[in-house]
Order: C-alpha cells, then structure tokens, then sequence
C-alpha cells in the first residue's frame, strides 16, 4: 500500500531500521533516534543503487514522489540519477566560482602587467561599470551572445559608441581566456561583429604622419621661417589638437587664461554643442605670447587681408607642405597622432574622446557631457605639451646636440 501523510506521522521508531514502502522503490527510512529518511533504490549498469531525497517533514511525500518520477525519468533516459546529481552539483558550483566577473578578473590579473598601469586601470573600470553589472553574476560558460549584444547596445544607447566598441573587443579577450582555461567552451564575442549591431560612422581619413615622425615635425615647427603667427597657430594645434576650423575661428573672447581654460561656443563646433579645451602650462605661455601679436585684434588667427576674418584652412597645410609635409600630413594629423599616442599611453578612452570632441550626444546630455570629467583630463592635457616638449628636447639631443640652454629657447613663444 502507498504511504499518506497520516500514516508516515504515526509511524514510530523501533531499535532496528523500518523500511516502509510508498512502491516503485520510494521506501521511507525509520531510525532508531526516530529520523525519517527519503530513499529510493534502483539498479544501473547492472547494480543495485540507493538515492536520498533527504528529510521528512522538510521533504514531503509529495515532494519526494515527484524526486522519484524525475529519477525515473533519467533512468528511462539511460542515464545514471545520482552520477547526474553529482553532476549539477559540480556545475552549480562552478557557476558560483566561474562568474563572468570572477573570470574576468582573472583574466585582468594575467593581462595587466604587460600594460601600462593606467591602461590597466582604465580597462578594469570599463569592466566594472558596463560589463560586471550586465554579465558578472552570470556563469560565463552559460552567457549567449544576445546578452552581450544586448549590453553593448545599452552602451551604445547612451552615445558612447567607441567604448561599446573597446568593450566587446575586452569581453571578446576574457571568453578567450576562460576557453584557454577549461572554464567556458566557446566565445559568444565572435559571433558577433560591431557593424551588425552599433552605428556605423562614416570615416575621413586625413595624412598624418606616424607617432614615431612626430619629433622631426615639431622640430620644423620651432623653425619655421613664415609668420609667426602660423607658428604660434602650429604649436597651439599641436597642443590641444582641436579641429582646423575651430582653432582658426577662435576669438580671445573665448579664453580664460587665468583658469587655463578654452570654451569653443556650440556655434563653431562640428558637433554644434560647447566644447571645453583644458589649457597646459605651455598653451597658456604661447596664448600670453600671441596676445602680444594679436591681442588687439578679435580674432587669435586673422586673416592677412582681412583682420576681421580668421586666416584660411590652407594656411597651416601649406605651411606644413613648406616644411616637406606634403602628401604626409594635415592640420588634423595632429588629432590622430594625440588620440594614438594618449591611447597607448593607457589614458582613458572616454576622456580622449571627449577631448577630441567625438563624443556621440543626445539632446538631452549635449549640455552636460561635454563638461565631464574636466580634473582628470586637465591633467591629460598636461601631460601631453609635456610629452611634446621631450619629443623636442629628445630630438635636440639626438639630431641637433645643442646645449639645455638653446633646447629651452627653442620652446619660447
């Protein structure tokens, strides 16, 4: 006969094991001590096999009937009930150890040290607060691509398309590592590429030179022999790498050098939205020296003919086709060679994109976003008139051998 519920609580112990029987092997178990254990017997692969349920009350007869038909069912399947209940066992706790997050730190730890330490740092931080909140709790063997589509979307979503580019490229690499590893199977990163899912920008390649050509160029620069102003105008772009237009167009209006501080209005933006160029030391020291130039004037750049207009766009690319750049390099060379040198310098992406004025924005953000993160990338700034200064002083050195005292008068205004 089957066991009720009533009869199971009326059962009582006695000094040797009771076995009551609910059929098809379900038995329950009567200790001496009066505990009442959930067993099911069968055989596989020709032996006889015994499976707990566990405990009643905590187990009902309801509860260990319906273990029993899903034993039943594996065994009808072919398969072993308790060797597959070891089985999820191991799973479940390898999806406690083997989150996305856990191994992507792993795999940050194995990665890092052959990067620069700010690199590093600003790839562990994207992690953190893009790809940890979406997928770190997930196990990473069990993670499908419409998941990472759809984070990557998400980040797009707020018009950051580069870094939801960067971060499927990152994501792409710790699969890889978990796969290397024994901890995941396949990469979802693969199945998916950037232009089936993110906007696709049109591209405008311009001539620049290498990052490795820069020294040569700024040393022509100091050198130049046509006005000084185009000199000035040269070494100012290099400095803050702003567009062609908007460095032709600027009006002393638009400075505060006291703040070290550029505010280019909406107006004269590609993006048509206020950009904020944080100055360096040696930007501030060229401005004070142009104002001695032009500082009468509305304009930092006039024209030659025509004061009350900014020089033309092809006044720096033919300065620079004088100096042998031709074919080679443009005034908005000098962006790219930024962008490449700051990013292998492990400086964070979304602060060179915002210097560079690339950042994607919504009607809603346009009056915030550009105003980001202004501390971290003042001190950007600086670091690169820093940077273009050794390449100066490096060249002097090696090309030139002049002494530190002609090295520092090549840097004067």
């Amino acid at each position: 006969m089957s066991l009720t519920d009533l009869s199971i609580r009326n059962a009582k112990p006695s000094p040797r094991l009771q076995k009551l029987s609910d059929g098809r092997g379900l038995q329950l178990h009567i200790t001496s001590s009066g505990s009442k254990l959930w067993r099911w017997a069968y055989r596989f692969g020709g032996k006889q096999k015994q499976m707990a349920f566990g405990v009643y009350p905590d187990v009902s007869l309801a509860q260990a009937r319906q273990a029993a038909d899903e034993a039943r069912a594996l065994l009808a399947a072919g398969t072993d009930p308790m060797e597959q209940r070891k089985a999820d066992k191991v799973n479940r706790e390898r999806s406690v150890d083997n989150t996305f997050e856990i191994i992507a730190r792993k795999w940050w730890k194995h990665w890092s040290p052959a990067r620069s330490s700010r690199h590093a740092e600003y790839v562990i931080r994207r992690l953190e607060a893009d790809a940890f909140p979406a997928l770190g709790e997930r196990a990473i063997d069990e993670i499908q691509a419409p998941e990472v589509v759809k984070m990557v979307k998400a980040i797009e979503s707020r018009g950051a398309l580069d870094i939801a580019k960067r971060l499927l490229q990152t994501c792409g690499q710790v699969f890889r590592y978990a796969i290397a590893h024994g901890y995941a199977t396949r990469n979802p990163a693969t199945d998916i590429r950037p232009g089936d899912i993110l906007v696709v920008r049109k591209k405008q390649n311009y001539a620049r030179l290498d990052a490795k050509e820069l020294p040569d160029l700024l040393r022509h620069i100091e050198v130049y022999q046509g006005s000084s102003v185009t000199r000035l105008a040269m070494k100012l772009m290099a400095m803050t790498f702003v567009r062609t237009s908007e460095l032709i167009g600027a009006r002393w209006v638009e400075f505060d050098l006291d703040d070290a501080r550029w505010d280019i209005p909406s107006e004269r933006m590609k993006m048509k939205t206020p950009h904020i160029v944080l100055l360096s030391h040696q930007s501030v020291q060229l401005l004070r020296n142009l104002h001695t130039l032009t500082g009468h004037r509305e304009l930092l750049f006039p024209g030659d003919r025509d004061h009350k207009k900014p020089m033309s766009n092809n006044t720096i690319l033919k300065a620079l086709e004088r100096m042998g750049y031709k074919g080679r390099m443009t005034g908005h060379g000098f962006r790219g060679i930024a962008s490449t040198v700051l990013h292998e310098e492990g400086w964070p992406h979304e602060h060179i994109e915002l210097q560079l004025a690339h950042q994607e924005r919504d009607d809603t953000s346009a009056a915030y976003n550009h105003a980001l993160y202004l501390k971290p990338r003042a001190e950007m700034m600086q670091w690169w008139s820093d940077y273009l200064d050794r390449c100066v002083s490096e060249v002097a050195v090696h090309a030139l051998g002049k002494s530190d005292v002609c090295r520092r008068a090549m840097h004067e205004g």
